[in-house]
Parts: C-alpha cells; sequence; structure tokens
C-alpha cells in the first residue's frame, strides 16, 4: 500500500515547491559537476552522470568542492536549470549560500535520513518556510505513516 510520509528538518533556504525526487547517494560538486546551461550531472562516474536537475527536488548528503560552486547554482537560477529544491543530510556552506542566492527552497538535517526513505520519483512537497518535507505516494518507508 502506498502512503504518505511527513518529514521535519532544518530550514536552509526559504521557499516551498513541488516535484519529483531525484536522488543521489554521492555528493555533488556544482563547479565541475554539474553543467550550469543544460542542467545536467556531468561528472564522470557519479550516479547521476547525464541525469537532468533542472525542476527536481535534489536530495543528496551534501555538496563538495569549491566556493564558486555557490555562483555555479545562481548561474543555473539566471539559466532556468537549477533544481526546483534541494534537501541534504547536512547542507555544507557552499551548497546554502549557492541555494538562497538561487533561490532555490532548500532543508537540511531531516528527523530521517532522506537516501534511506525517499526514492528518484516519488513526488514531493517541499514547504522549507514550515521545515517540512511531504512524500507522497510513497511505500518503501517503515517510519511513521499519515
Amino acid at each position: 500500500m502506498r502512503g504518505r510520509i511527513i518529514l521535519k528538518g532544518h530550514k536552509v533556504s526559504k521557499g516551498k515547491t513541488r516535484g519529483e525526487a531525484l536522488v543521489s547517494h554521492e555528493p555533488i560538486s556544482f563547479l565541475s559537476g554539474v553543467d550550469p546551461e543544460a542542467g545536467t550531472v556531468i561528472e564522470r562516474g557519479h550516479e547521476l552522470e547525464g541525469r537532468r536537475i533542472t525542476g527536481k527536488i535534489l536530495i543528496f548528503p551534501t555538496g563538495k568542492g569549491s566556493s564558486v560552486g555557490s555562483y555555479r547554482l545562481y548561474e543555473m537560477a539566471l539559466n532556468g536549470t537549477q533544481p526546483a529544491g534541494m534537501i541534504n543530510v547536512r547542507a555544507d556552506p557552499v551548497v546554502a549560500v549557492g541555494a538562497i542566492f538561487a533561490d532555490i527552497p532548500m532543508l537540511d538535517r531531516l528527523d530521517a535520513d532522506p537516501l534511506r526513505c525517499i526514492k528518484t520519483g516519488d513526488l514531493l512537497e517541499l514547504d522549507a518556510d514550515q521545515g517540512i518535507l511531504i512524500v507522497e505516494d510513497h511505500s518503501n518507508y517503515a517510519g511513521s505513516q499519515e
């Protein structure tokens, strides 16, 4: 039976969005690992290599790489290729600042590990202002159900 779960977390960047989850178990470098014009992951060997992150709610453990990655997220916003939202296990300063610059709603430190309870393709509703992530139509989570 498919259900719905509600996760609470820490607001990194304000805003609300709804969209499809794209999950990476590997950190992401926005400086060298993402093409800001195409909105695709270009890092060789990355589990999301070739996948488009534009318009997705991107879930990944943390960022990696240079502080210029913050500006790369802003560049993506100017190009219209940014993710609709982001969830980190624990946000690093580069990704946090980039989300704020680019006006991308973002949470971290959820009350459950998002890498274990969210799958690529799940429909998510992210309300960073309230610190809430709703996972719709989800069947693979053993935590509290609504």
